[in-house]
C-alpha cells in the first residue's frame, strides 16, 4: 500500500508462522503472540481417556444385554425408547446434569483434592469426562445394538449346535463379527464428544 510505504519508508515485511514448537508446547499466557496450547491439548487427551474408559464398556455392555439377553416386555421397551430419546437431547442439558451430579452432588469424589490436587470443587477433568460419557452413551448403545442385530442368526445357531453357552456364543462369535460396526459407532460418538464445548462451559 502506498500510504504505508510513505509513512514507514524503512519498514520490511517479515513472515511469521503461528504454528511452531513453542506454540504447541507453550503454556497459556495473556499475550496472544507468546501463548501456547499444551494445557488444552493435554486436557483434551485426559478427558477423552475418561470418556472412552467409561462410555465404551457401559455402552457395549448395555447393547449386549438389550440385544442378546433382554426379553420383549414393557419394561425393556421403555428402556429402548428412553435410550433413543436421550440420543436427541441437546448437549447443554447434559451440561446442567453434569453440573448438578458430578460437580456438586459428587464433589467429594470428583474434586481435585480427591486426587492429590489442591482444588476444592468438582470442576475437574473427571467431571468433564463423565458428563461427556453420558452425552455419547446413547449413541454408542444404539450403534452397538445395530451392529449386533446385523450378525446373522445362523452364526448363533451354529455355535449353540456345537454346545456353546450363550456367553461363549456372544463373546467368541457375535462380538467379533459385530466389532467393526461397534467401533465405527464408537468413533463417531467420540468425535461428537471431543467437539462439544457447551456442556463443559456449563
Amino acid at each position: 500500500d502506498e500510504t504505508i510505504a510513505t509513512q514507514y519508508p524503512d519498514a520490511e515485511a517479515i513472515w511469521y508462522s503461528w504454528i511452531n514448537l513453542d506454540f504447541i508446547t507453550g503454556q497459556l499466557v495473556r499475550d496472544p503472540s507468546d501463548t501456547g496450547i499444551l494445557p488444552a491439548l493435554l486436557g483434551s487427551v485426559y478427558m477423552m481417556a475418561v470418556v472412552i474408559l467409561v462410555s465404551f464398556p457401559l455402552g457395549v455392555g448395555a447393547a449386549i444385554y438389550l440385544n442378546e439377553y433382554a426379553t420383549d416386555n414393557w419394561f425393556n421397551r421403555i428402556i429402548e425408547t428412553n435410550i433413543r430419546n436421550l440420543a436427541g437431547v441437546p448437549s447443554i442439558i447434559y451440561g446442567m446434569l453434569g453440573l448438578a451430579i458430578f460437580v456438586r452432588g459428587l464433589e467429594s469424589i470428583t474434586s481435585g483434592s480427591a486426587f492429590g490436587g489442591d482444588g476444592d470443587t468438582g470442576r475437574t477433568i473427571l467431571s468433564a469426562g463423565l458428563t461427556l460419557a453420558l452425552l455419547i452413551l446413547p449413541i454408542i448403545i444404539i450403534a452397538s445394538q445395530e451392529a449386533l442385530r446385523a450378525v446373522p442368526n445362523t452364526i448363533r445357531e451354529a455355535s449353540y449346535g456345537l454346545g456353546a453357552t450363550r456367553w461363549q456364543t456372544i463373546s467368541k462369535q457375535v462380538l467379533p463379527y459385530g466389532m467393526p460396526g461397534i467401533l465405527t459407532g464408537t468413533i463417531l460418538a467420540l468425535s461428537r464428544a471431543v467437539g462439544e464445548s457447551a456442556p463443559l462451559i456449563v
